[in-house]
């Protein structure tokens, strides 16, 4: 779900920021990882709050997704994936949670 309108990723990155998701997260094949807190994040443990999509400017298959995530304990952080060709290979589970529409 994405509520807000963003021109560009470091454009949404700072906005999101601003409003406490300041945690960065990388995605792992079985969970997220938060290196900050030494966090990991396994899909039953977080929400995607918003989610944006960015193409490049010079090629549109360039494509980042920026998520906008929330741990069950309170803990919100970013996590940018690229989307398509250059996506990292991960899990069913976790693919199924990034991907699905969330409340």
């Amino acid at each position: 779900m994405s509520l807000y309108s963003y021109d560009t990723l470091s454009e949404a990155m700072h906005d999101l920021q601003q409003r406490g998701y300041d945690q960065d997260f990388n995605l792992t094949n079985d969970y997220l990882h938060c290196p900050g807190l030494d966090l990991e994040l396994y899909p039953q443990h977080f929400q995607v709050r918003e989610v944006y999509r960015f193409e490049g400017e010079t090629d549109p298959g360039d494509e980042n997704v920026l998520y906008a995530i929330e741990s069950n304990q309170g803990v919100k952080g970013l996590l940018v994936s690229a989307f398509g060709a250059y996506s990292e290979p991960i899990n069913d589970e976790l693919m199924h949670k990034l991907n699905m529409p969330q409340a």
